[in-house]
């Protein structure tokens, strides 16, 4: 575990700044997300990075009140780049920044530690807003997952494949649209052993146990890609 100097802030001419780091992968949206923030004489960009080790090593460094952090950095798989994140840092305040709408991960992102999920399919000032809550140690919901935490509170709870991290739920949508694995493997760039590996996961997490259960699934739920 990293040491993580006590949360503080920094003072620019009498005023509480808020110092963050960007973990994307895509620098059009790390220019995005810095220009969102450019007018907010309350918060400060201090650090980018484009995959996890370089956020770790980042963090270290710099020493951020907040994270924004995106789900699907190239050497990490959805939240276990969280999960991971937070085992190196355990008081870090992140927030999640993801093309993924909140139906799918924003639930499983709470619980691993994010204090926000911010789809970046919403509003700038979805993100600022988040931003402060968390740098204030608060979690900010959207309107949406507040109606995911009621819904997953009434009996019947959430269906199986919210439970599937970014590349799980790519593999179904790949395999509900009537691809062979092989055909899976050569479209995301990885081996025939790891779609495999995911493969076995999904059946574990979903219940299933067949391609063909599996395929029946998506295109019953609207995940065929």
């Amino acid at each position: 575990m990293l040491a993580l100097p006590t949360y503080r802030r920094e003072c620019i001419e009498g005023s509480i700044v808020i110092r963050l780091v960007i973990a994307d992968d895509h620098e059009l949206i790390r220019e995005g997300i810095k220009k969102i923030v450019r007018p907010c004489t309350d918060l400060k960009i201090v650090g980018e990075a484009a995959d996890l080790k370089q956020a770790i090593a980042l963090i270290t460094q710099v020493h951020p009140d907040v994270v924004i952090l995106d789900l699907t950095l190239p050497d990490y798989d959805g939240l276990e780049g969280l999960a991971e994140l937070r085992r190196h840092f355990p008081d870090l305040r992140v927030v999640i920044l993801s093309m993924h709408p909140e139906e799918r991960y924003a639930l499983a992102a709470l619980r691993t530690g994010a204090l926000g999920y911010v789809s970046k399919a919403m509003a700038s000032s979805e993100l600022v807003d988040a931003v402060r809550r968390a740098a204030d140690g608060g979690t900010w919901l959207g309107p949406r997952v507040g109606m995911l935490l009621a819904h997953e509170a009434r009996p019947g709870g959430r269906p199986p494949h919210y439970t599937l991290t970014p590349r799980e739920a790519e593999i179904v949508a790949l395999i509900g649209s009537g691809l062979q694995i092989k055909q899976v493997a050569a479209k995301l760039g990885i081996s025939i052993s790891s779609v495999n590996t995911y493969r076995t996961r999904i059946f574990r997490k979903m219940g299933l146990s067949t391609n063909a259960a599996l395929i029946r699934y998506a295109l019953q739920h609207g995940l065929a890609g």
